[in-house]
């Protein structure tokens, strides 16, 4: 299909392909590296041979209908999967270079470096600094002027100082939804990772709030690799750099985002894109 004509087959999502991606290249260097990866859950193959490498302070895209693997994919970079009982992996994922899952890993630092936020949020039930400051603490950080500044740096990185900082002390639970997604991100950050997972992040928030997040993850991949899993296609175009487009466990086509949305290569992609199904 021509470029023109698919683009006017899916006008909403060319119209918010994101300015800020189009010097993206194909080559840059690399964050995590996939490779022919495959996982099963007892019988069932639920990732089929995924090769693909996440580029450095970038925000890669997962799309794909329910049930695709885009989540799957996404919990085996840090190892998330390993809670989940029958499950097997076939295949290697480095991260910054390391087998994340070689024998000699030790899983809490690889989830240091493998930050992960989540489809709804859930900040802990203790007071909004606490939970900042939670991970930091739990690597051993004992200082209370050391603590103050990560709580306040990770805040800000949030785009949360500037709402909370006189209610520090308050339950996280009060804080709207938003918010809480927001305090989760600075939960995430406050142990300095290499990557940041997301997972839906943005499904239980008001277009206000999702706009912010998505703002956020503009402003944070300067600092962070960002990995997204989102069904919003929307979304994928305003805020990432690269789109993989997941179907039936398969990397179908992998590529820059303003490439694969406007001229993609693989038939199955221009289907889902246009609205053919899923």
């Amino acid at each position: 299909m021509p470029q023109e004509a698919l683009m006017a087959g899916n006008v909403e999502i060319a119209a918010n392909l994101n300015p800020r991606a189009e010097a993206a290249s194909i080559l840059e260097s690399p964050m995590v590296e996939i490779d022919r990866l495959s996982l099963y859950y007892g019988p069932t193959r639920a990732l089929k041979d995924v090769s693909m490498s996440v580029p450095k302070h970038r925000v890669t895209a997962y799309i794909g209908p329910s049930g695709c693997g885009k989540t799957t994919l996404l919990r085996c970079i840090n190892r998330m999967n390993d809670l989940v009982d029958g499950v097997r992996i076939v295949g290697t994922i480095r991260v910054g270079g390391t087998d994340v899952y070689d024998p000699s890993v030790d899983v809490t630092e690889l989830r240091k470096r493998v930050g992960m936020v989540f489809q709804k949020s859930n900040p802990f039930p203790k007071s909004i600094f606490d939970n900042a400051a939670y991970g930091p603490r739990i690597l051993g950080v004992k200082s209370r002027s050391d603590l103050e500044g990560i709580v306040e740096r990770s805040l800000r990185a949030a785009a949360l100082w500037d709402e909370v900082q006189d209610r520090l002390g308050e339950s996280a639970l009060g804080l709207s939804g938003g918010q809480q997604q927001r305090l989760c991100i600075a939960r995430a950050i406050a142990v300095e990772p290499d990557v940041l997972l997301m997972d839906e992040p943005c499904s239980s928030l008001d277009p206000i709030a999702t706009a912010r997040i998505e703002e956020l993850m503009l402003e944070l991949k300067n600092s962070y690799t960002i990995v997204i899993v989102t069904h919003n296609m929307q979304q994928a175009a305003r805020v990432s750099d690269y789109t993989g487009f997941m179907l039936l466990g398969e990397l179908v086509e992998f590529g820059v985002t303003r490439e694969l949305f406007t001229n993609p290569r693989d038939k199955r992609t221009e289907d889902y894109i246009t609205g053919r199904f899923g």
